[in-house]
């Protein structure tokens, strides 16, 4: 009976039981870019307002909370750690319960309920209490939007299409990364918290309003819409050849080494009544799952470690005011926005290992060269905007590999055992757990870079980096895209 009324208290966000009655605009509102824009966009508010509210948390705490000035940075450290911590926890919980509803677009916009209360509290905090809660419910809803986001992607493009989707979806929202700090900035010290939170609710009613109105395909397709184009251009048909890499192995291959490499993913019908519940949990035993993970994880340290070096460097090096080091992101973020979508296409036609293991061998160079930067004039300064421009050309390469090859590896578990994970597959759950994973990444890279920055150097601190992309590298070779022939035992 609990059961029955949550589906129709869902429905109602949605879809009507009647099909025969097609809701306005279904043609445009299940359209693929509409789609993918509300995707976009939902991830764009997500790490807009998180940038936007970081550089004004200081002065909050100063000016409504009275935090003495010695507790400041701590107490910072803190919310952005109960961000972290909540988006960690939540985002396997997050798919585990998407998982389970027929649509996506409930918890979608549960996730951007949470963003809004928590915008709410943040606006109005006058105590540490609330404000942590804030942050802890913009981890939450992080989690959701994040999980669900990518699993509404996988569902509209199909998996042949992914890799180019994604990399232009991190393309575009890598922009509200990018300006948010910079804009958070601008606006308090020109209008205070009034001008801050008002964009942040203008982005938000924009989102919601989105959220709202898209239909899945998968619900557009139940009420036979006239026109087909509308709402049929998913394509769900079943394939083994999920990326270019498997495509040219098993050309090469033998019939019965194709025999033994569905066999592989095929699961013993002796899973516990835990893997029956979490159907992901089975997978993870499989290398090249575990490694698309770790390549998600590296990826999330490199960001959250220029995140936390580059402001610091720019003064160190140049005397930089904050504005002044912002701008030094620019060069990062813009071969990044540039670079994506051809980086991701490219994914999409010869597989996700050569760009794996190109992105994370051409970072290693790199990284070493920001070795050479130091105190100086005009001429420092555009090296180092030059090097963290190359720097911007890696994490473009590497923004879509992880992702479309932990969608690959699970799709082709899934066409072998559909009985096992039932008819919406366990891809909330795979997204949920690359979510928790990402966020480990972003809050340990901040962490690592910062120790180490102060223990050896920030020269010696890239050369760490550098190491842990070359080895990353060696492993998206090994594992990634499946085993190279010259591996595989004959």
């Amino acid at each position: 009976m609990a059961v029955d009324t949550w589906k129709r208290a869902k429905s109602t966000l949605q879809i009507s039981h009647d099909y025969s009655i097609r809701p306005a605009g279904l043609r445009w509102r299940s359209n693929t870019y509409f789609i993918l824009a509300t995707v976009a966009i939902g991830l764009f508010t997500d790490l807009f307002l998180y940038g936007l509210i970081v550089p004004i948390l200081p002065y909050m705490l100063e000016d409504r909370v009275s935090i003495p000035e010695s507790q400041i940075q701590s107490t910072v450290s803190g919310l952005l750690a109960a961000y972290a911590g909540a988006s960690v926890l939540f985002s396997p919980i997050a798919g585990i319960l998407a998982d389970k509803t027929s649509t996506r677009q409930a918890p979608f916009l549960l996730g951007l309920a949470a963003l809004l209360l928590a915008t709410l509290l943040l606006y109005l905090g006058d105590s540490v209490a609330v404000l942590a809660l804030a942050r802890i419910l913009q981890g939450i809803s992080a989690a959701v939007v994040w999980t669900i986001g990518l699993a509404l992607c996988l569902e509209t493009v199909g998996p042949k299409n992914l890799g180019k989707t994604i990399g232009s979806i991190f393309s575009f929202i890598s922009v509200g990364n990018l300006v948010s700090p910079l804009l958070g900035g601008v606006l308090y010290k020109k209008t205070g918290y009034p001008g801050v939170f008002g964009i942040g609710f203008a982005i938000l009613a924009i989102d919601f309003i989105m959220r709202l109105l898209v239909i899945e395909k998968k619900v557009a397709r139940r009420y036979d819409a006239e026109d087909p184009s509308a709402v049929g251009d998913l394509d769900t048909t079943p394939s083994h050849h999920t990326d270019g890499q498997d495509e040219e192995n098993d050309s090469d291959e033998e019939q019965p080494l194709l025999g033994k490499e569905i066999d592989e993913f095929k699961l013993s019908e002796n899973q516990s009544a835990l893997a029956r519940k979490i159907p992901i949990l089975p997978l993870l035993k499989d290398p090249r799952l575990v490694t698309a993970f770790l390549v998600a994880f590296i990826q999330a340290v490199l960001l959250g470690s220029f995140d936390a070096t580059i402001p610091t460097i720019a003064q160190e090096l140049f005397a930089f005011d904050s504005l002044k080091a912002g701008i030094l992101f620019l060069p990062l973020g813009a071969f990044d926005l540039i670079l994506g979508p051809l980086a991701g296409w490219a994914v999409d036609r010869y597989g996700t290992k050569p760009a794996a293991v190109v992105g994370y061998a051409y970072l290693t160079p790199v990284l070493i060269l920001l070795r050479l930067p130091h105190a100086g004039g005009k001429d420092q300064m555009i090296l180092y905007g030059a090097l963290l421009a190359l720097s911007g050309v890696g994490l473009a390469i590497i923004g879509a590999p992880s992702i479309v090859e932990a969608g690959a590896v699970v799709q082709k578990y899934y066409e072998e055992n559909p009985d096992f994970f039932g008819e919406e597959g366990p891809y909330a759950q795979l997204y949920g757990l690359n979510s928790m994973v990402f966020s480990a990444g972003l809050t340990i890279g901040p962490e690592l870079a910062g120790e180490l920055k102060q223990r050896i150097g920030y020269g010696n601190m890239n050369l760490v980096l550098a190491a842990i992309c070359l080895l990353t590298s060696v492993l998206c070779f090994v594992y990634i895209g499946g085993k190279p022939k010259m591996l595989k035992r004959r």
